[in-house]
Order: C-alpha cells, then structure tokens, then sequence
C-alpha cells in the first residue's frame, strides 16, 4: 500500500500522527519516497502509482477514485493560497486553486503552499487570501483538497476516522525542522494549523459541491 505525501506544512499534523501510529515501519517509510505537489500527485492516483492520497478536490471527482470525507479545509482564512492582482497567472504545483481564482473572478498570480504561506506572513497587505475570499462570500468553509483512493478503501478510511478523532501533539523538533526550513516561525506555524480542519462535515460538504457546481457552470 502506497500513500501520497503532499510536503507542506498543512499536512503536518497528519504526517505527525502516522509518524506516532503503530502503523508498520515499511509503510511510513514508503510515504517519504511518494512525496509531491498536489497536482502532481493528482496524476500519480490516476496512474495507480500510488492508492491514496489528499489530492485536490476539483480533481478528487474523478470517476475511477473512492473519497473519504477528510481533507485539507478552511474555516475562513487560510494565509496560504493566496492572490497578487495582476494578469492571471496559475499555479502549476496546483489544481484547485487556480479554479477558485477563476470561480471568485480574482485576476493575478495563484500561489499556494508554503512559499504562498511565506509572502503572505511578510506582506499581507499585497496578497487576496482565497480562503477568506471564497468564506465572504458564500459564508462556508472551503476543501482545498480531499482523500482520495483507488485501492485498500477500508484501510485508509480508518486511518482517517482516527486521525480526526485523535489531538495531534506536534513535537518541538519537527516544528523547529520545519521552521528552519521554511523560514516561517514556529507562532506563525502554530497560528496557521489554527486556520485549518481536516474533516468535511456537512458544512464543509456544502461548500464543496457549490464550488464544484460553479466550476461546472464555468467549464473549468
């Protein structure tokens, strides 16, 4: 079995608790040679090189996947997909995102992830925050990306159904590592998971089937 790692810091508490599970030892350590960008992961599922993974969710419909209600959703803000008005400019490490731009019809460069988290840190004031954009004006959470398989559903959905029952203690060292690398503080680290669930419950859901109903209309 194979799991798709997206190596941002929104996954961190994700990766932190199989890091801390009594999953087996071949497992976690396979995550770590199946780490990708969203986009790029979306096509490896596709490929069946891997079977599962938090892909994007305009991709997660795709026929051949089974979805488990998980992912990668804003309450409101989120500081990491982020807009700098301009020309439209998408974001090829993403697939979602540079759809939401064209659903809200905000012009500019799409950045996501953790640069995206970076620039947004240092100059707020020069950045669209897609995530609030998208809570101001349908007032629902917005699912940047969803779970998705191919194979070994009922494997991974219990994964998931205690990953979202389960607090996660991130340790001082992972986030030390993190920070170093990212160049973003072990605060802001803290403050931005705040910003972020991983369960799509029924609001969640809500939002989620309308921006997938808007990019149809859209043709996107």
């Amino acid at each position: 079995m194979t799991f798709g790692k997206i190596d941002y810091i929104n996954m961190l508490p994700f990766h932190t608790f199989l890091r801390q599970s009594s999953l087996p030892n071949s497992f976690k350590q396979s995550i770590a040679y199946k780490k990708d960008y969203p986009s790029k992961l979306n096509e490896e599922l596709k490929k069946r090189r891997i079977h599962a993974a938090y892909i994007s969710s305009i991709a997660s419909t795709h026929k051949s996947f089974n979805r488990i209600n998980s992912g990668i959703v804003a309450k409101k803000a989120i500081k990491s997909v982020i807009v700098k008005s301009g020309v439209y400019t998408k974001d090829t490490h993403s697939a979602t995102s540079n759809v939401l731009a064209k659903v809200l019809g905000i012009e500019g460069k799409v950045t996501i992830g953790d640069n995206a988290l970076k620039l947004y840190l240092e100059n707020p004031s020069e950045y669209i925050d897609m995530g609030a954009a998208w809570y101001e004006k349908e007032r629902l959470p917005f699912v940047f990306a969803r779970l998705s398989v191919n194979k070994h559903y009922r494997f991974f959905k219990k994964i998931a159904d205690k990953f979202k029952k389960r607090k996660i203690f991130i340790p001082q060292y992972i986030l030390e590592d993190y920070a170093q690398k990212r160049g973003i503080s072990k605060t802001d680290i803290k403050e931005y998971l705040k910003l972020i669930t991983y369960d799509i419950d029924t609001k969640a859901q809500a939002g989620l089937d309308r921006f997938l109903r808007a990019a149809r209309l859209l043709k996107l």
